[in-house]
């Protein structure tokens, strides 16, 4: 079993800090500010009934949906890099992200239906495309970059898909399905939160279970065999728990460009440990979408910006210079 170190138990704790202390703002955002004391003691049971129902019944969804979204994709992000060995082998860069906002936006669009059964679309979706991407990609074994150049063209394919769909759909239909696509928190309810916070109970003991044979696996396939580690049964398993995270977390907060690519790599750097960091992903990507969801409404007096454009443009510059460094890397 291996150990976390202390730094990056000191830093999950941190990050856990920050998180309670970002759902705490976000409770307390709004045309009707509360302060934070205030939230805190309508929390412990206090505070005056306007209060309460304003934190409970329409706030509360909102923060949750964002924290646990966030949480799991930097855990997704965490195990397609660690499997790929490769930081750009995100959710979001190789196509999964994608394949479950195009089978949610069919299920929106053709279908109908409640959020579970968009929970249940974006998950086949993303392991529909999961399927397609390693398939294509697999050639004697797992290359990170093959599997990112054929995620980004799946990726754009079913970007298509999307365009496709919304043109041909009723235009009030359409309009909320574009709303969905730009990974909006506003009028998120418990309809939303419960599938994924459903799917992360059931997901989150399988993760733990494999975590420890994707940290050998990092050290290539003969290795982590040599090790004994099961190289196809953890890959798969770690595979499928990723995507189902992803399309989970994609039906329940829209997409959410780059907090799964961002979100591990910031981690690893801050933690300074090697290894896939699952726990400590999770919790930056908990603080990462709560942090973007804050800034976007508070960005100007009546206006707001869905959190999904602030994590594309911030997690834009990130990609600008993750690449870069590579670039600079690889000619030194």
């Amino acid at each position: 079993m291996i150990r976390p170190a202390p730094r990056t138990l000191a830093t999950i704790a941190a990050l856990c800090g920050l998180a309670a202390a970002l759902l705490v703002l976000a409770l307390g955002t709004g045309e009707f500010e509360i302060a934070p004391p205030d939230v805190v003691a309508t929390l412990l049971g206090g505070g005056d009934r306007r209060t309460g129902f304003v934190i409970e019944t329409l706030r509360m969804p909102r923060a949750v949906d964002g924290l646990l979204a966030g949480a799991a994709l930097g855990i997704a992000g965490a195990i397609f890099q660690s499997i790929t060995r490769n930081p750009l082998g995100s959710p979001d860069v190789i196509g999964f992200t994608a394949g479950s906002a195009a089978a949610a936006v069919a299920q929106i669009l053709l279908i109908g239906g409640g959020a579970q059964a968009t929970a249940i679309a974006a998950m086949a979706g993303g392991l529909i495309t999961a399927v397609l991407v390693y398939g294509l990609s697999y050639s004697g074994g797992l290359h990170g970059y093959r599997l990112v150049l054929v995620g980004i063209g799946v990726s754009t394919m079913a970007l298509a898909l999307v365009d496709f769909l919304l043109s041909r759909a009723d235009l009030e239909v359409s309009r909320g399905a574009q709303l969905w696509l730009t990974g909006s928190l506003n009028g998120r309810g418990w309809d939303e939160v419960v599938p994924l916070a459903i799917g992360m109970v059931v997901l989150l003991p399988l993760i733990a279970a494999l975590a420890s044979g994707l940290r050998v696996l990092e050290l290539g396939d003969d290795g982590a065999t040599a090790l004994g580690v099961p190289v196809e049964r953890t890959r798969g398993g770690m595979i499928v728990a990723g995507v189902l995270l992803t399309g989970l977390a994609t039906a329940a907060a829209g997409p959410l460009p780059f907090v799964a690519l961002a979100a591990p790599q910031i981690a690893r750097r801050v933690t300074r440990a090697s290894g896939p960091g699952l726990a400590a992903a999770g919790c930056m990507g908990a603080v990462l979408v709560l942090a973007a969801d804050l800034v976007g409404q508070r960005f100007g007096p009546g206006f707001s910006v869905p959190v999904g454009i602030v994590t594309g443009v911030l997690g834009g510059g990130y990609l600008i210079w993750l690449l870069s460094t590579e670039w600079r890397h690889d000619r030194g």
